[in-house]
């Protein structure tokens, strides 16, 4: 099913599909910058996601946006799923930063059509700390679910995934980045 709004982004809902999700803050404001509303916001994702029985696969959350990887179940249910995460942290995130503008600007989604599509986003995603300048190590950026991949598949699993789903950016150095 198409749902689609004016000024808003165009959200295609499908049952049990694969879906690379974004979400930003408005204005780009970085306004997730303490550790605490990193984790309120993990929270909100996790808890949100489970109460519709979708499945968090991969997940990054840097400090004016988010972008995770996820199974659903019922996509008709991710407006109700974002709904929930942006309508919860919205107020905590206000007093934490004084911000009067709106904390959330939308969400973007999309559904990879294949497995080179699939590991191409998720490369990117575990990638995004290094992108945005926070840290030079993966292991080092804790709101990311890298170190629990790392951990399931192993180093050089990791390894030849960024290898071989290298679309965005030469990877030949990426032993040095986890």
């Amino acid at each position: 099913m198409l749902k689609q709004h004016p000024n808003t982004p165009t959200h295609l809902f499908l049952d049990d599909a694969l879906y690379f999700i974004t979400g930003a803050i408005y204005q780009k404001r970085h306004l997730l910058v303490e550790p605490e509303l990193k984790q309120l916001l993990l929270s909100l994702i996790e808890k949100n996601f489970q109460a519709v029985g979708w499945q968090l696969k991969d997940w990054v959350i840097l400090d004016n946006h988010y972008h995770l990887l996820a199974v659903s179940r019922k996509g008709q249910d991710l407006s109700r799923i974002l709904k929930g995460i942006h309508g919860a942290s919205a107020s905590p995130i206000r007093q934490k930063t004084r911000c009067d503008l709106p904390v959330w600007w939308n969400y973007w989604d999309y559904c990879p059509r294949d497995d080179n599509d699939y590991y191409t986003k998720l490369n990117y995603l575990f990638m995004n700390p290094i992108k945005h300048g926070y840290v030079t190590n993966l292991n080092d950026y804790p709101f990311s679910s890298f170190s629990s991949t790392l951990t399931q598949i192993g180093r050089e699993a990791m390894s030849k995934q960024f290898h071989t789903y290298s679309d965005y950016q030469d990877l030949d150095d990426i032993y040095d980045k986890f």
